[in-house]
């Protein structure tokens, strides 16, 4: 017999719905479509119907599946939340560096000194296949229990060949074993590998000529990033290695002005990025470009707490029209976190979004971010039944709560992975 949920008597389903399509601007940002007293019917990995529970009533009177009947009543459900920034697939830990920072020492004194990605390239390059596997695994179950069902992956702790591929094959691996949606982006462009020190173009070369032709023959990646920065690439080579990418079918993105005004937002315009990350330091400028190209700022407020740093412009990039998602940016050295709803908060608290722009952005705005808004990020019929049960009341109670996991139950495809 056909297995179905019947999720019933929400105090508020925020469905996220509506008939606009790409990623959502300015008073659209705030548009939640809640539903009170809401329903929603799960049936063979897809949303089957959404509506009030007495409109739902017919739907389970007609069913001839097995049901099993989840009584919200009190509780908010929302989509799964969708996290567009990770480095999730990467070896050993790198706690020693938060005591330095403590201490005094710069994101780019410890890169300089062989710490920072350096040191996480070491420790992964040294993992097998396997071992990154089960490290990635506990942080993919990590992110479930945060109500996270579909994330994006970023290689860029390899800086050789065989590495960047080890990553991407990781992911690619437990896309098939894990309930998690992983999208994956190949980085490579992450750093320049200290086997290349003062030989940072011919690293460029490594990327255009060999790294990127088998990414795209094994498709491994659907995005190429590349960290545009002060010390890292210049926007010239930023630019190449995109260009190089798009050639092979790989939609750009850009880690840019992360910690100086560098003209990645307006490079990410140039190229048509997706979207750009971080943008801690971006000009007026910038943001003036994103916002006429459409691209998506993909804010990390996590990382700039943890870095100690001010927080990107979220609340002037709303007003200019740029489309906003958020993000963790999970990495183990600037923001070891798996927490979704923690970013949320600080999206308020720290860039100045309402709740409802912040769970706008943690949920449609970046699915839009990694091209899986026709599957996730909204409750709609057709889509992937990617549900969250929460212990509180209202989206509002979710943001205002700060500093605690209120997931309840949480649906992959159809199917109770966390409750």
């Amino acid at each position: 017999m056909r297995k179905a949920v019947w999720i019933k008597h929400a105090s508020q389903l925020v469905t996220l719905a509506s008939k606009l399509k790409g990623p959502r601007v300015k008073g659209a940002m705030s548009e939640l479509a809640i539903i009170e007293n809401g329903s929603i019917w799960l049936e063979d990995g897809i949303i089957q119907a959404v509506g009030t529970t007495e409109e739902l009533e017919v739907f389970y009177t007609e069913s001839e599946a097995d049901v099993e009947i989840i009584d919200a009543t009190g509780h908010l459900v929302t989509p799964g939340l969708v996290d567009p920034h990770t480095h999730i697939a990467f070896g050993g830990s790198r706690e020693k560096e938060f005591e330095m920072r403590l201490e005094g020492a710069t994101y780019m004194d410890i890169m300089n000194a062989g710490g920072g990605i350096h040191s996480t390239t070491r420790m992964t390059r040294e993992a097998t296949e396997n071992e990154l596997v089960i490290q990635t695994s506990k942080r993919l179950d990590s992110f479930l229990a945060h109500g996270v069902t579909t994330i994006e992956g970023k290689s860029g702790y390899g800086l050789d060949l065989e590495t960047e591929i080890k990553q991407l094959r990781v992911m690619k691996r437990l896309q098939k074993e894990h309930p998690m949606d992983i999208v994956p982006t190949f980085m490579g462009a992450h750093a320049v590998p200290e086997a290349f020190k003062d030989r940072e173009e011919d690293y460029v070369n490594l990327i255009i000529n060999d790294m990127l032709p088998l990414v795209a023959k094994e498709k491994l990646a659907k995005f190429n990033d590349v960290f545009c920065e002060v010390g890292v690439f210049t926007p010239e080579q930023t630019e190449r290695i995109l260009e190089a990418g798009k050639s092979h079918g790989l939609i750009p993105k850009i880690h840019a002005d992360e910690i100086e005004p560098y003209k990645g937002a307006e490079l990410a315009a140039k190229v048509g990025a997706i979207s750009a990350e971080h943008l801690l330091k971006t000009t007026e400028e910038g943001i003036q470009a994103m916002a006429e190209k459409g691209v998506i700022a993909c804010l990390l407020p996590a990382t700039a707490l943890y870095l100690r740093e001010t927080a990107a412009k979220g609340r002037r990039m709303i007003d200019a029209g740029v489309p906003v998602a958020i993000s963790t940016d999970c990495n183990p050295g600037s923001s070891p976190t798996t927490s979704m709803p923690l970013v949320m908060n600080l999206a308020c608290i720290s860039m100045r979004l309402t709740p409802a722009e912040s769970l706008c952005a943690a949920t449609y705005n970046a699915a839009c971010a990694i091209q899986m808004e026709d599957k996730v990020g909204s409750l709609e019929v057709g889509k992937q039944a990617d549900v969250v049960l929460w212990n509180v009341q209202s989206y509002q109670q979710l943001q205002y709560l700060f500093g605690v996991n209120h997931v309840k139950t949480v649906w992959k495809k159809g199917l109770k992975v966390v409750g």
